[in-house]
């Protein structure tokens, strides 16, 4: 049966981004059609099984969306209202996995629930379509524009006719199939300029991706599973072990369910998505913990350059490389106690993957197909190494924010990993916009990234970013009758970001102005005129402390900031040999007179919340 919809905006692809996009484009008045290839929506956090958010230090205060700190805390109200537990019992926000590696870990289908309760309005409204179980298949694009998409499902295609078309698709499906430029793998070191790029391109060098499963223990009892066909070869290819390798080449050796000889945390609570003992210290509630470890890990052979043939094959290998890691798991894994091998009491659960064989509905991708953007960022412009700043590359065009290790994990031909520190980064709003066609977006993990850059830029709270912030530009070029490219070109642009602003989405670093914060929106419109330009101490730091005083060192940059603000060519002048005395009230006032702004109710020195003060009638 073949069927046709009509809507002002298309988002092909049900990721988390896909998920973001729909929801900000929605909310801003558009209608979507919004197809997933499975029948869960929320890519890496729920169909991929990765519910255990890769976050950052801030993100409980700053860091992230109003979108998503909805997201966040909606799931963790599911888990008051089903346990009555409300937080941590040391009093920190609750995380109901009350695992290592992240501040909030959940069963997928907690989050599919969430997400589904938040996309429940705009389709009782008729504004947005959902589409489950369709891929996309065939696309027509006339004079550089995208005039429809057709995806396919079990009972047939469907033809997508929309204005604006996202790819929130993991793998970047839509970008052949409507002629945009795209790249994959590592690219050379000549064309990007990175020092850990190859000296050659390699397209094929694409991070490896994981079907993760979720497992609980039951000792005393036996559900070892079957043994997965070519065991004994994955097990040693792998090779599987507990033991990691840190980055300058020492062991760090886990153990299943106790500390580690060298001080680690059990690998059991690594990735554990629920704790029994949180919600009932009786012990009658299990465990469940999901496994997403290097073991398992499927880094021999490329998806996105595969054919149809060699992708099913590279899937079922994949499948039974994770049922082969629960197998030696079961069977041959060292006994913390030194009793012997094997856990068989790990039971592997399907219900909590929502599939029969118990693993992720879909695998968990690392890397895309990236468009060639009308900006891309690269490892330079994010790395701590060799900064003092302490922010990255400042980019003007922002359209959110983000903050990860650069990881990489192995990749086809590269057994190569990397987890190198970066500086708190922005998201350009020209990495989500291709060189064509006119009317696309990118909207997750596909931006103009590269193969290094992207291992910062994949993770939970950045792709939902990039997706709000790609469905929130589509539905601005509705609204004001212009192209993506238009938008980011023009004047324009300052009217998007401080409509990304009112939203609640960050597009610069300060963490003691959060959205909410009655200084959040000048702080935020001074920083992307270039308030840190200089070398204070705010420069220094992620703080802006918008109640001290803003000294010289600050001075010059921040009264810049506010004329451009003001769209005033004039400059203050201030003294260039008293950097670092306190900046009077006398030069404060008499660039806010040149800005056309009252002067009243200034400290000596003045403060930079003063400041944020006096620009309000600008905003």
């Amino acid at each position: 049966m073949n069927a046709s919809f009509s809507c002002d905006i298309a988002i092909i692809g049900g990721s988390l981004g896909g998920v973001a996009a729909a929801l900000a484009a929605c909310d801003n008045g558009a209608s979507v059609v919004l197809t997933e290839a499975t029948d869960w929506p929320g890519g890496q956090a729920t169909s991929q099984g990765v519910s255990a958010l890769d976050e950052h230090r801030y993100i409980e205060t700053f860091g992230a969306t109003r979108r998503y700190a909805a997201f966040r805390e909606a799931i963790r109200d599911h888990y008051r209202r089903r346990y009555g537990v409300s937080a941590m019992p040391d009093g920190s926000p609750l995380n109901p996995g009350d695992a290592w590696v992240s501040a909030l870990c959940f069963e997928p289908r907690v989050g599919v629930a969430v997400i589904e309760e938040m996309l429940a309005p705009h389709i009782a409204r008729g504004r947005l379509t959902v589409l489950y179980n369709h891929t996309p298949v065939a696309a027509t694009v006339t004079d550089d524009v995208i005039t429809s998409v057709t995806v396919t499902g079990a009972r047939g295609d469907a033809a997508i006719t929309a204005r604006l078309f996202l790819d929130a698709t993991d793998l970047g499906d839509l970008l052949p199939l409507v002629g945009a430029p795209w790249v994959t793998g590592a690219e050379a070191r000549s064309d990007t300029g990175e020092a850990d790029a190859p000296e050659t391109a390699r397209p094929g060098e694409v991070q490896g991706f994981t079907f993760c499963f979720a497992v609980e223990y039951r000792p005393g009892e036996d559900h070892t599973i079957p043994k997965p066909a070519g065991y004994e070869r994955l097990r040693d290819a792998q090779p599987f072990t507990l033991t990691l390798t840190a980055s300058d080449g020492s062991p760090r050796p886990f153990r299943v369910f106790e500390t580690g000889p060298t001080g680690l945390p059990p690998f059991w609570t690594y990735r554990r998505l629920l704790s029994g003992r949180l919600f009932d210290p009786s012990g009658a509630l299990r465990d469940i913990a999901m496994i997403n470890w290097n073991a398992n890990d499927y880094h021999h052979a490329d998806l996105i350059s595969a054919t149809p043939e060699e992708r099913e094959r590279i899937l079922d290998e994949a499948k039974r490389l994770s049922l082969s890691f629960l197998y030696w798991l079961q069977t041959e894994v060292p006994r913390d106690d030194g009793s012997g091998y094997g856990y068989p009491g790990l039971r592997l659960l399907p219900e909590v993957m929502g599939t029969a064989d118990g693993l992720s509905k879909a695998p968990y991708i690392r890397e895309s197909r990236r468009i060639r953007a009308l900006q891309r960022v690269t490892a330079s412009d994010i790395l701590a190494a060799g900064r003092t700043t302490a922010r990255a590359a400042h980019f003007p065009d922002s359209c959110g924010v983000g903050w990860y290790f650069m990881d990489l994990h192995p990749a086809a031909g590269n057994p190569r990993s990397m987890f190198a520190p970066t500086l708190p980064f922005q998201i350009p709003l020209g990495a989500l916009i291709p060189q064509r066609p006119a009317n696309l977006l990118a909207a997750c993990k596909n931006i103009g990234t590269t193969h290094l850059s992207n291992g910062s830029y994949r993770l939970h709270p950045v792709e939902w970013n990039i997706g709000e912030a790609a469905g929130a530009l589509a539905a601005f070029c509705l609204a004001h009758g212009a192209r993506p490219r238009e938008v980011w070109e023009g004047p324009l642009l300052r009217t998007f970001q401080r409509h990304l602003l009112d939203q609640g989405v960050p597009l610069e670093w300060a963490i003691d102005v959060p959205p909410g914060h009655p200084h959040f929106i000048p702080t935020q419109l001074l920083l992307l005129e270039g308030a840190l330009e200089g070398n204070g101490p705010r420069t220094a730091s992620l703080a802006i402390a918008p109640d001290q005083p803003v000294d010289r060192a600050d001075a010059r940059a921040v009264l810049r900031a506010l004329l451009r603000v003001a769209r005033s060519s004039a400059n203050p002048v201030i003294d260039p040999e008293l950097d670092h005395q306190p900046l009077s009230r006398a030069e404060a006032a008499a660039t806010l007179a040149l800005a056309g702004l009252p002067v009243t109710d200034l400290s000596d020195p003045p403060t930079w919340g003063e400041l944020c003060a006096a620009m309000r009638p600008l905003i």
